[in-house]
């Protein structure tokens, strides 16, 4: 069947636009299968542990036999993005305005990635085409509807505020691996910090470094607290900048 898409044919199968390879000498092997033991892989063991060859000896077949159904490692990344991902939660009612859209967006996307911390690793290598991505690319551009944005702009706002999302996502996990690594808390860890600071910095070369030390900012709390409040704050810091936008072409 042909799409005049460009896509590889796992993609085209996973758009409907191609029927599923018939099955092989193994049965019961599908592309759904070898997506599903991928993600279980990436969620165990983290994407590096993701290959061909390891998926194929998960699903008990040769590393050839895959390539009946996905043409390449970098394609079974899209396909597994895809699976996890899923269709975007139910959008806010008609009439939200934008800036409560676009914040219920990122939301929605951190809480994704903080479901599937090895979706962080995946390389970005081109624009989103999978119909999952895609979806959630519409819902973003709807939201912006009435801003009376450029459609070019739109884009960038898009990818502001998802580039936002990822790297506030790739801070907050290396962190958290960095902390179960060391075996120390993220309150220990922040007493650790701050006793070092005390340490290397005095008031005469550091004087704001001073003041934030004195301001007691790593004392413990909430770690999980901290780090939505934190997100928040830079959402929000982000939004006000897209705002003064949307008021310049108004």
């Amino acid at each position: 069947m042909e799409s005049g898409t460009g896509l590889p044919a796992s993609l085209e199968v996973a758009w409907g636009l191609r029927e599923r390879p018939a099955k092989g000498p193994r049965p019961g092997l599908s592309l759904d299968r070898i997506v599903d033991t991928a993600v279980r892989i990436a969620a165990a063991e983290g994407l590096g542990a993701v290959s061909m060859g390891r998926v194929a000896k998960e699903l008990g077949v040769s590393t050839m036999s895959l390539y009946r159904y996905v043409g390449a490692r970098d394609e079974l990344y899209v396909l597994m993005q895809e699976a996890a991902v899923g269709a975007p939660p139910e959008a806010p009612p008609a009439g939200t305005g934008w800036r409560a859209c676009l914040a219920w967006w990122a939301r929605a996307q951190r809480a994704v990635f903080r479901r599937n911390l090895w979706l962080l690793r995946i390389p970005t290598s081109g624009p989103p085409v999978g119909p999952n991505s895609l979806a959630w690319m519409e819902a973003a551009l709807a939201g912006l509807d009435g801003t009376g944005l450029r459609e070019e702009e739109k884009l960038s706002v898009l990818m502001l505020v998802g580039g936002y999302v990822r790297n506030a996502s790739v801070l907050v996990s290396d962190l958290e691996a960095g902390m179960r690594a060391s075996g120390v808390g993220p309150d220990e860890s922040l007493r650790r910090y701050a006793a070092a600071l005390g340490a290397l910095t005095d008031a005469g070369r550091h004087p704001a470094l001073t003041r934030l030390l004195g301001s007691g900012v790593f004392e413990h709390g909430d770690h999980g607290d901290e780090a939505d409040v934190d997100f928040d704050f830079g959402l929000d810091r982000v939004l006000d900048g897209i705002e003064a936008l949307v008021v310049s072409r108004r």
